[in-house]
């Protein structure tokens, strides 16, 4: 092991992210009284131009009037991009009224780490200035090609960064695929195309101790594209994946929540181990299978995962 370690971020339950317009507070009870994990309040695509300025009024009155921790969820809010005119007074207007009933702020379309050291630097200040009891954590869009030949660098931008998403949609845009379809596979690549981006951002979020999270399917009618997406992200590493329509809240749960038997095994892992240390051996045999201390590792992981979600809190940090 490396003498160079970076410590995890705060971890937080993430199998299920559901977007919601800020232009639609009629929608706000409805994703508090669901079984998402967390939430974002959408102030970027969701909402047209001449109704930015109605959603962040909305999204404030939605963060003071409604108790969304006391439901166990993580509330964020999805500023526009830097790019704009409309995010200082996001960041401004939503952190100094409703910052105390924040969790992080999802920037868009990330590209450098100065990016994200800018919407860190008005935190700090607002926090200050405000008194806000608790640090903000940011998460970051990983959705044009300048993002991901940066992503290494934008995972080490700030102590704030908790998780990257992959914005399929916006990234295939940026690199020109031919495709139209958010999420989906084209039947042309012999494989998943979004497989390398993916894989890619896992390595620099786990390098770097952030959170992985998938982005879109846009196809909501499609249960079983979404599933098989959801399938593909969580074997690289994922652990979570967005909702962009409230049936895909109870697939992305499923995908993520390790199953009882795997728990199980896991447990067993540990317990065949811990007996094969006490013999002074540091190996053993289970169910006809060598493990070792890398099949611990990998077994705590699904161990505290599955106890987490039990318990409903973030999972700890080994």
């Amino acid at each position: 092991m490396s003498h160079t370690r970076f410590e995890p971020a705060r971890q937080r339950l993430q199998r299920s992210e559901l977007a919601v317009p800020g232009s639609q507070p009629g929608m706000f009870r409805k994703a508090l009284e669901s079984e998402v994990d967390y939430v974002f309040l959408d102030l970027e695509d969701a909402v047209a131009p001449g109704d930015k300025e109605q959603a962040r009024r909305n999204v404030i009155e939605g963060l003071l009037d409604l108790d969304w921790r006391e439901t166990g969820k993580t509330i964020s809010v999805r500023i526009n991009g830097i790019d704009t005119h409309y995010m200082y007074r996001d960041v401004v207007d939503v952190v100094e009224q409703a910052g105390h009933r924040l969790d992080t702020v999802l920037i868009p379309k990330v590209g450098v780490p100065a990016d994200v050291y800018l919407v860190d630097a008005l935190l700090t200040q607002i926090e200050e200035a405000k008194g806000i009891p608790h640090r903000i954590g940011i998460d970051v869009l990983i959705e044009t090609a300048l993002g991901m030949a940066n992503v290494e660098a934008i995972a080490q931008s700030s102590r704030r960064l908790e998780a990257m998403h992959f914005g399929v949609a916006d990234y295939a845009a940026s690199c020109r695929a031919r495709t139209v379809s958010i999420g989906g596979l084209n039947p042309d690549y012999p494989g998943d195309q979004w497989h390398a981006a993916l894989s890619r951002m896992v390595v620099a979020c786990r390098a770097y101790g952030l959170r992985a999270i998938d982005g879109p399917f846009g196809d909501f009618k499609d249960a079983e594209g979404y599933v098989l997406g959801a399938k593909r992200g969580a074997a690289l590493g994922i652990e979570g994946k967005w909702a962009i329509h409230p049936s895909q809240i109870a697939l992305a749960n499923q995908v993520f929540t390790p199953p009882p038997a795997e728990v199980d095994r896991a447990r067993r892992i540990l317990a065949a181990l811990d007996e094969a240390a006490r013999a002074g051996r540091g190996a053993a045999q289970l169910d006809g299978r060598m493990i070792d201390a890398a099949s611990a590792r990998m077994a705590q992981n699904v161990v505290q995962m599955g106890a987490a979600i039990e318990a409903g809190r973030p999972a700890p940090v080994s």
